[in-house]
């Protein structure tokens, strides 16, 4: 990497540290104020690096020099927007002065805080140094990023823009790329794929600042909020995807972030900003995931039903205020909680009581009328952001397969077929077995058994077609830390507690925000619910079900730190902390043994990130196909081929040809599919190719190599060349 190329590197990191600071809230009444404005930041920074990629593809920019004008021009608006707001706030001119405060603050912090506090804190960072370290060292070898996650980025590298091409891998087109237009970035800035696994790992520092921030939100004191981080960074499912290329961490992250912001609309009147911001985040989670959409969907509806009820009481748009004498949450901070500050202690409720008959000076049926007509005309807005965002993605599928969510058989593999009442609770045990699960073996198939008995006796296959992803066949183990199945049943489990509590009471778990908190838990379950009646089972739905951990680990956080609040007597209490702090321990270990021992990133035994070469890393999950590929490629550049003909199937590793077939100087190579289904994108000719590469079926490779060439096939990998 150049050392233009560090600079640039740097940009975006920049840009959020900027714009962190000038999105700061203005109120004092903010609840965890610097990660409000964190969250801020990452929207904003995000919008624009999606919204630069579709303007410069359509200008067929997709260059250096072009996002490097880009990300100037945005960097010089962030840090001015910086500069103007401290000097707008009296602050002191000097950063380092200000870093050197922000130090001091922390630091007063870490020395209040109990012991216990101190461990959740320790461990929490010190999985996340570890996560990034093996992100930094670890090549990318996911599974689905080797097939169309990373292909896909080379394509519009070598086309310069972002319309579709012939493909075998309808995934490559079909998929919303909104994770893969980050990875364009840094794509571009290094020439390479070295840092592709720090968007995930950001993703996963979002999240928990985003889920810790909402348990704040939610009447959580300073260690309902750690604890909160503790659950979520110690599942293996985070701490594995925060180490990779998939997607689910951006996705899971982006809702976190719409959720914090519709949290904030059961207390205060959004503002224009808060507008863009929710439409900005709804549409870049729309354009990563479209499941991600499932939690949206009832978080946006909570939000509005929280800005309706702020407008019935005649609330001016200030965070104090309400009718009828009844008192309306502002704020959780009393004794140091969460409220101004980044931190606290236990939670304790600020509520305003208003003067009878409403606002003093307003009349309540015009002031009402107003309010109804600004929360429609806001979420209208909040839609019309969301849809710019992605709506050019949905019309460049729309105008390729006259569907705006791709081609039916994109549309009928994923979602759920059969919406019959029996169907779907057979679908939502099967999702729920596979995500508790545990290396108890005789549970698992007992557990098992159970549900495919019972759902035989309600008239369901369990292995039916219409509520199964493609072939695959329930059950599966899911226990193994591998990044892209592995259950999380301890973090589940504390969750599921934690809704029920919330539902049945909420009093008990946070008593000043009780109703808050009963209609968070409402909207967790619902998104949850609505996940398993409307995406088939599958082997690897646990990371399809990532945003609603992120979701629901604030529940987990604050019956836990409730528990540990209550006083029972002696002998009771000793039990349940005891239990309690076994369960945390138990966790901590999980997510230790996930980062040591996972796969296919880990820190000790074969395939450790310190004595495997980069290559062999890149095979872990088909290390026979390593030479196979290598062989392959040297054959062909070795024949002098520029244009080279591609043969493979749906699930056929593609990425690697990217990498063997760059020229010297970094230029991708001119790959060509000999086999589209895209039906307005037809294949080239074979002839017209200077070399043929295959992959998966020998069979499919044979019809397609001209006459009188040489095929070499070997295992997975074959190549044909011209007669010379």
């Amino acid at each position: 990497m150049s050392a233009a190329g560090s600079l640039l590197v740097a940009a975006p990191f920049a840009a959020v540290l900027s714009l962190t600071v000038a999105l700061r809230p203005r109120g004092t009444d903010a609840i965890a104020p610097l990660r409000l404005a964190a969250v801020r930041a990452a929207v904003v920074t995000g919008a624009f690096a999606v919204l630069a990629v579709e303007l410069l593809g359509a200008l067929r920019l997709l260059t250096l020099p072009a996002f490097a004008v880009a990300w100037l021009i945005f960097l010089t608006a962030a840090a001015g927007a910086a500069v103007w707001r401290r000097r707008r706030d009296g602050a002191s001119g000097d950063p380092a002065a200000a870093a050197r405060a922000g130090l001091a603050r922390l630091a007063g912090r870490w020395r209040t805080a109990g012991r216990g506090e101190r461990l959740l804190a320790g461990t929490v960072g010190g999985l996340v140094l570890v996560e990034l370290l093996i992100a930094l060292l670890a090549a990318p070898n996911n599974f689905d990023s080797q097939t169309y996650h990373l292909p896909k980025v080379e394509h519009w590298v070598a086309q310069r823009g972002l319309e579709f091409w012939p493909t075998a891998i309808h995934r490559q087109v079909t998929i919303p790329p909104g994770a893969e237009y980050l990875l364009l970035h840094l794509r571009l800035f290094t020439g390479g794929d070295a840092l592709h696994n720090l968007v995930q790992w950001a993703a996963g520092v979002g999240c928990l600042l985003a889920a810790a921030r909402i348990a704040a939100q939610l009447g959580g004191g300073r260690r309902a909020q750690l604890l909160t981080a503790f659950v979520l960074a110690t599942t293996p499912m985070v701490a594995l995807q925060a180490t990779s290329t998939q997607t689910d961490l951006v996705c899971a992250a982006w809702v976190a972030c719409v959720a914090t912001l519709a949290v904030d609309g059961l207390r205060r009147r959004a503002g224009a900003g808060t507008l863009l911001l929710l439409g900005a985040a709804t549409g870049l989670t729309a354009v990563t995931k479209t499941s991600g959409l499932i939690g949206v969907g009832p978080l946006l509806l909570l939000w509005g039903i929280g800005q309706l009820r702020l407008a019935y009481r005649g609330d001016p748009g200030r965070a104090a205020g309400g009718a009828l004498g009844r008192p309306v949450l502002v704020g959780v901070g009393a004794a140091g909680g969460a409220g101004a500050v980044e931190g606290g202690g236990h939670p304790a409720a600020t509520t305003v009581t208003p003067p009878r008959g409403g606002v003093t000076g307003t009349r309540a049926g015009p002031s009402r009328a107003a309010g109804v007509a600004r929360t429609a005309a806001g979420s209208l807005l909040v839609l019309l952001v969301a849809l710019a965002v992605v709506g050019p993605f949905l019309a460049r599928v729309q105008a390729e397969f006259g569907h705006p969510l791709g081609p039916p058989r994109l549309r009928e593999s994923i979602p759920m077929e059969r919406h019959d009442p029996a169907s779907v609770l057979v679908n939502a045990l099967r999702i729920g077995h596979t995500a508790l699960d545990t290396p108890l073996a005789p549970v698992r198939a007992g557990t098992a058994e159970a549900i495919m008995e019972g759902a035989r006796a309600i008239g369901v296959d369990p292995q039916d077609r219409a509520i199964t992803f493609g072939r695959e066949v329930f059950p599966v183990p899911a226990w193994y830390p591998d990044e892209d199945r592995v259950a999380f049943p301890l973090a589940g489990a504390l969750a599921l507690v934690g809704a029920v509590l919330a539902l049945a009471r909420p009093a008990r778990v946070a008593p000043g925000t009780a109703g808050a908190l009963r209609a968070y838990a409402v909207v967790v379950v619902a998104a949850v619910l609505l996940h398993t009646a409307m995406i088939k089972w599958q082997p690897w739905g646990n990371r399809l079900l990532l945003y609603a951990l992120i979701l629901a680990a604030p529940l987990a956080g604050l019956w836990l730190d409730a528990l540990f609040r209550r006083r029972l007597a002696p002998g009771r209490r000793s039990v349940a902390a005891g239990l309690a702090a076994t369960v945390l321990a138990t966790s901590a270990l999980a997510g230790v043994l996930a980062l040591s021992y996972g796969f296919p990133r880990r820190l000790v035994g074969a395939g450790s990130v310190f004595t495997t070469s980069e290559w062999d890393a890149r095979f872990l999950r088909r290390p026979q196909w390593a030479d196979e590929f290598r062989v392959a490629a040297d054959a062909v550049r070795a024949s002098g081929a520029r244009r080279i003909g591609l043969v493979q199937q749906n699930d056929n590793w593609e990425y690697p040809w990217w990498l063997l077939l760059r020229d010297a100087d970094g230029r991708p190579p001119e790959l060509v599919a000999l086999e589209s289904v895209l039906p307005d994108r037809p294949p080239a000719a074979p002839a017209s190719t200077d070399a043929i590469v295959c992959t998966g079926s020998r069979a499919a490779c044979v019809k397609l190599v001209p006459t009188g060439w040489a095929l070499t096939w070997r295992g997975y990998v074959g190549y044909a060349l011209p007669p010379i």
